[in-house]
């Protein structure tokens, strides 16, 4: 498998990549292309990330991790976008061994967030780019969205605790908001039919990891402190997480 992070810019480029490997990278300007908005459209979004509250289902009994959750429908024929009720997070063991088969709620996204332009302008760009690669059922995308802050309060905080994993979905967008005061935090992709994979660092706000969570698995190495010997200060990387799955939210039977 071969990663380019400086993706040309066009729609069609990001296509071609996400059906030759099942994943790609965006640049900052890519994104820019891809939503038409300019990058300082997507700057109100980032003080959200100081107002997440704690992941109280961490079955590793950690406390690195802090996020909130919301759920949205994506028409694609008219074009526009619609949060539901908020619901909880579900996922079946077969997706996620060490957190599924049980209801996780979270805080639901801030109403203020939401209500963005940039926001909804970023899910529905990316739902129109997935829908070109595999049509959803009936012309609807079900979009669990979830900020995320990863810290090392606690010496080392884990993206991804669970391991390289599928999330159950169709499509998946990491959208890397920043980070601080960290080293590690390495991205992972694997074909998911073998041992095939590359690795690289989000490292440019606004960078968006791209994947078709039927050809690949993904997972993100744990966060060290950028300097161990000062404790003090609790470094962080942030993130957002956006999946797209056809015919509707995961949910138990």
């Amino acid at each position: 498998m071969h990663v380019d992070i400086e993706l040309p810019l066009g729609r069609a480029t990001a296509l071609q990549r996400l059906r030759a490997q099942g994943f790609c990278v965006l640049t900052p300007a890519a994104l820019e292309t891809l939503t038409g908005l300019p990058l300082d459209a997507f700057d109100p979004m980032l003080p959200f990330w100081d107002d997440l509250p704690p992941d109280l289902h961490l079955k590793d009994g950690g406390h690195y991790r802090y996020r909130r959750h919301g759920c949205f429908v994506q028409t694609l024929q008219p074009a526009q976008i619609e949060a539901v009720p908020h619901r909880a997070h579900w996922q079946p063991t077969t997706y996620n061994a060490l957190h599924g088969g049980m209801e996780r709620w979270f805080e639901p996204l801030q109403t203020e967030l939401i209500h963005l332009p940039a926001w909804s302008e970023l899910l529905i760009a990316l739902g129109e780019l997935f829908a070109k690669l595999r049509a959803p059922k009936g012309g609807r995308w079900y979009i669990e969205a979830h900020p995320f802050r990863i810290d090392t309060e606690g010496g080392v905080g884990r993206p991804t605790p669970e391991g390289a994993h599928r999330d159950g979905v169709d499509f998946v967008a990491v959208v890397f908001v920043g980070r601080q005061g960290v080293r590690g935090g390495e991205t992972r992709v694997f074909d998911a039919a073998g041992p095939l994979g590359v690795r690289f660092t989000l490292e440019q706000p606004w960078t968006t990891l791209l994947l078709d969570d039927v050809q690949v698995v993904h997972e993100s190495t744990p966060l060290l402190p950028e300097n161990p010997a000062d404790l003090q200060v609790k470094g962080h990387r942030d993130t957002l997480v956006l999946t797209y799955r056809s015919g509707g939210f995961q949910a138990p039977d």
